[in-house]
């Protein structure tokens, strides 16, 4: 006989099956019925515990927005200079990828279908981020630490190199990463972004 599932592992059950879905079609391409049929359960009983699609895809999200704390935290423990802060920020960052690839594919899928889903998962993944180089820059500048360069701008080409290396490592499997540990990996590329505004640690 079948154990009845209580209602935080069906909850768990149908979050799961949902998020692997959104991350092969994306939110559009996905029905409530083909969530429930994947489960083995009727949609009524998805619609037990989410209102709506919507509903189900932003329990999703949420689930994303609940990480952001650990960037923080990975920014107060240590060295407190521009290059050490943001390396462990991305560490954090590539570690919660390669564990759960899906929430990129959604991200990815997200960009493309919907400013108001891209935007969330900016708010949730990305602005730790984008907040901590654009206000880093703006304080390096005057002790010429850093080029003229524009916070922004550069904030916007870190995302943009980050996402597509980890793309093609922990969802495209690119050979051409794959004798590089993540850990490596990550170093690289903030080598080259603070090549890249010049960032220096004589003023």
């Amino acid at each position: 006989m079948t154990r009845r599932m209580k209602a935080p592992e069906r909850r768990a059950s149908i979050l799961a099956v949902a998020k692997v879905l959104f991350a092969d079609r994306g939110f559009h391409g996905v029905s409530v019925d083909e969530i429930a049929r994947r489960l083995g359960v009727s949609p009524a009983v998805l619609y037990r515990h989410f209102d709506s699609k919507e509903a189900l895809y932003g329990a999703a999200l949420d689930e994303i927005a609940g990480r952001r704390e650990s960037y923080v935290e990975a920014a107060l423990c240590g060295p407190e200079d521009f290059a050490s802060v943001l390396l462990r920020m991305t560490r954090v960052f590539a570690a919660s990828v390669a564990r759960d690839p899906d929430y990129l594919r959604m991200e990815l899928h997200g960009m493309l279908e919907d400013a108001a889903v891209a935007q969330r998962f900016f708010e949730s993944r990305w602005k730790s981020f984008t907040d901590f180089i654009e206000i880093s820059l703006a304080e390096l500048a005057p002790g010429n630490q850093v080029g003229r360069v524009d916070g922004r701008t550069a904030s916007l080409m870190f995302q943009g190199m980050v996402r597509e290396a980890l793309y093609a490592k922990c969802i495209l499997d690119a050979p051409r990463y794959r004798d590089i540990a993540l850990d490596d990996l990550i170093e690289q590329l903030i080598g080259l972004f603070l090549n890249a505004v010049g960032y220096s640690t004589e003023s």
